[in-house]
């Protein structure tokens, strides 16, 4: 077929090496992806079908979550399911139990993670986890599990994830660095690689000109609407006014910024490459915050290639 003349071969061909070598073309990749969570997986994805239009990729995306859902909790509910299918005890995703939602697939990856109010403690993590892992494997024995590191609650919540029954961190560091311990040692028992989502959240929160910090001069007991603190470079939700003018403090979930970093390392490991040639970025982040999130998430997924590589067995080259 002649080529059209305001496109000849020689500049078609130079136009093509460009694309090659930029990765347009020669990375561009179809992903099926299911996600086994709760509101922590559903904040780290929802802007990931953004990052993989713009990356070149086709972004297939599905998911099994439910609010405050551990990994006892998953794996009562296909528990149930195994004994009936009928049982509403298995329906936890929007009346659909694990297996209806998962489907015939074929699914390249499926993620896993535990409640974040359990992460510090391994001890939430088994049998329940490895039983979901291996039942997964069941169903989709193609695909590969991966680990979500969930992240740390803001500096000024109320109160942090547990590190024993009855016993919470005392501090968001505490909660990181036990949730990271628990993570790890669940890739290791599992095999499985980590989306250090938690990392790359505590990158953030403790770099020093980035960090956020509670506001001083604001005092939530007396405070009236609509006045909210500063929340500069927040990746929680924080202080809000609900509609019926009652103020909440939600130093859990993430809001568009932590939402955004952690698609970025979702991105920058399933895809395996880097984040920071994006330009998307949500409403209300600003470029100026939205260029040193793609930087720190990959800087994160990098510093984490080689203990990746180690629980898997195989070399990880991003």
């Amino acid at each position: 077929m002649p080529l059209h003349r305001g496109f000849p071969a020689l500049r078609l061909a130079a136009f093509v090496l460009t694309l090659v070598l930029t990765g347009t073309l020669a990375d561009a990749r179809t992903l099926r992806l299911f996600v086994v969570g709760n509101s922590f997986s559903n904040n780290a994805t929802r802007y990931l079908p953004d990052l993989a239009k713009e990356g070149g990729h086709d972004l297939i995306l599905a998911t099994a979550m439910t609010g405050g859902c551990s990994f006892d909790r998953h794996w009562a509910a296909v528990d149930a399911f195994v004994a009936n299918p009928d049982d509403p005890k298995a329906k936890i995703y929007g009346g659909k139990s694990l297996h209806e939602r998962i489907g015939s697939g074929p699914w390249d990856v499926i993620t896993i993670q535990q409640y974040s109010l359990h992460s510090p403690d391994y001890g939430t993590y088994q049998p329940s986890a490895t039983h979901l892992s291996d039942h997964l494997k069941k169903l989709q024995p193609q695909a590969e599990i991966v680990i979500h590191q969930t992240w740390a609650y803001r500096v000024d919540a109320a109160k942090f994830g547990l590190v024993a029954p009855g016993e919470n961190a005392a501090t968001n560091r505490e909660m990181w660095e036990k949730s990271r311990a628990a993570y790890w040692r669940l890739a290791a028992d599992l095999g499985a690689r980590v989306l250090p989502v938690g990392d790359a959240f505590w990158q953030v929160n403790s770099d020093p000109v980035w960090a956020y910090r509670p506001d001083p001069a604001f005092d939530q007991k007396t405070a009236q609407h609509p006045a909210l603190p500063a929340q500069t470079n927040s990746l929680h939700v924080g202080y809000r006014w609900s509609p019926q003018k009652k103020l909440s403090l939600d130093a859990n979930h993430a809001n568009a910024a932590g939402e955004y970093l952690g698609a970025l390392v979702w991105y920058g490991v399933l895809f395996r490459e880097s984040p920071e040639r994006l330009t998307f970025a949500p409403k209300g982040v600003s470029a100026e915050f939205a260029v040193h999130l793609r930087r720190a998430a990959w800087q994160t997924v990098q510093s984490i290639a080689a203990e990746n590589a180690k629980v898997t067995a195989k070399p990880d080259t991003l």
